[in-house]
C-alpha cells in the first residue's frame, strides 16, 4: 500500500519550493496549458502564486506519495481589502462579499499529477487543507467547462451561488462556489 503524507507550509516556506510547486502545475494541467492560453502558461501561474503566498494566513497542503509529491492545494483568509470579490456578476445577498479576515477562506488552488490522478488524492488534499479551518465559509472560482472538476466540488458539497471574472490579466469567466466550514 502507497503511504500518502501531508505538510502544510506557509506562505515563506511555500515560496522556498516555488519550483516544485510549478512542475506539479505543469505535469497536472499540461492539456490546458498546450491549448495556449495566456492565463493558463507557467509565467501568469507564477505571478499568481508570487502574489497569494503573500496573503496572511497564506497555507499549502503538498500531499507525497511515498515520498513523491503527487498534489498540492492552497488558500488563505479572505481580509477585509480583499479583491477576490470584484468582477461578481450579482451579490447572491446583501453583505455577502463582506469579508474581515475571518469569515471566508478563499480554496484558490487544487491539482494532483497526471500519475497520481483517479485515486482519491485530490479529494484528501482538499479536505486536508480544510480540516481545520476556523473561518465560517470557504469559496472557490471554477470554470464552467471544467465538468471533471466542477462535479468533484459539487459531490464533496460545494454549490454554486455566483459568477465572476477575475481582476487578473487574461481570467476566465468562473463560477463562485461556497462551502460551509467547519467540512464534516
Amino acid at each position: 500500500m502507497e503511504e500518502v503524507t501531508f505538510e502544510h507550509l506557509d506562505g515563506p516556506a511555500a515560496y522556498r519550493i516555488r519550483d516544485l510547486v510549478g512542475e506539479i502545475d505543469q505535469d497536472a494541467r499540461a492539456e490546458k496549458i498546450e491549448a495556449g492560453e495566456a492565463f493558463d502558461q507557467l509565467d501568469a501561474f507564477l505571478d499568481r502564486f508570487d502574489a497569494y503566498v503573500q496573503r496572511p494566513g497564506f497555507d499549502l497542503v503538498l500531499a507525497r506519495l511515498d515520498g513523491q509529491p503527487v498534489g498540492q492545494a492552497w488558500g488563505w483568509p479572505l481580509d477585509a481589502d480583499t479583491g477576490w470579490w470584484r468582477g461578481l456578476t450579482d451579490e447572491p445577498e446583501p453583505g455577502f462579499t463582506q469579508e474581515d479576515g475571518h469569515r471566508t477562506f478563499a480554496f484558490s488552488e487544487l491539482m494532483v499529477r497526471r500519475s497520481a490522478a483517479g485515486q482519491g488524492l485530490g479529494h484528501a488534499i482538499h479536505d486536508e487543507l480544510l480540516a481545520h479551518r476556523p473561518e465560517t465559509r470557504a469559496t472557490l472560482l471554477v470554470r464552467p467547462e471544467n465538468t471533471v472538476a466542477y462535479q468533484a466540488y459539487e459531490r464533496w458539497g460545494w454549490r454554486k451561488v455566483a459568477e465572476l471574472r477575475p481582476a487578473v490579466p487574461h481570467a476566465p469567466h468562473m463560477h463562485v462556489l461556497i462551502l460551509p466550514l467547519p467540512t464534516t
